[in-house]
């Protein structure tokens, strides 16, 4: 009798949290890495005006997506609108942020002409439209020194810190409001 009565107990207990949670069933998060990233925030990109670029914009995408979860650069589908417009112009690569993953980046040919990576130029200016700041003067091992860290650095990988950063900027953001921070910063 003894270990029924803990049962009903213990159901009816059950019950009366299932019925102050609303009724709405729960489940712990998943360590399951696809549903990981289907949780990612899609941020779109069209680089279909980059010129020589695609190729390394390209890459500079697919290394953000190996190195976050909290959001995922995707090619635009044909007619729909980008998040982010690439192009290729003959200046100094530069990224204009309307809002936090959205915005113009611009693959400027003059820091090529000087030697510098076009992977690691793209993978630094998308890390502006994630939300990260140049962090200037700078060692190779950061990403975001840019142009600092000379022109024999090809690294094209966000550290540590700067991966936690966007993972802090996109984790559980849907979007931003119109007085974004971000809202028509250019930076190079």
């Amino acid at each position: 009798m003894h270990v029924r009565t803990r049962t009903r107990g213990f159901a009816a207990t059950l019950t009366l949290a299932f019925a102050l949670a609303g009724g709405q069933a729960s489940a712990a998060p998943s360590t399951d890495s696809a549903e990981s990233t289907a949780a990612a925030r899609v941020v779109t990109y069209d680089a279909s005006a980059s010129a020589e670029f695609k190729t390394a914009v390209d890459r500079g995408a697919a290394i953000w997506n190996e190195s976050v979860d909290g959001v995922e650069l995707r090619p635009v589908a044909t007619g729909q609108r980008a998040n982010i417009r690439i192009l290729a112009d003959d200046g100094w690569p530069r990224a204009q942020t309307t809002s936090l993953g959205n915005g113009t980046v611009y693959m400027g040919r003059q820091a090529v002409d000087q030697g510098y990576d076009t992977v690691r130029i793209s993978s630094h200016e998308l890390g502006h439209i994630l939300g990260l700041p140049d962090r200037k003067p700078g060692p190779c091992s950061s990403l975001m020194s840019g142009s600092s860290a000379g022109t024999a650095c090809t690294n094209p990988y966000p550290n540590a810190a700067e991966k936690a950063e966007v993972e802090g900027n996109f984790g559980g953001v849907l979007a931003r409001p119109a007085e974004d921070p971000f809202a028509a910063l250019i930076t190079d």
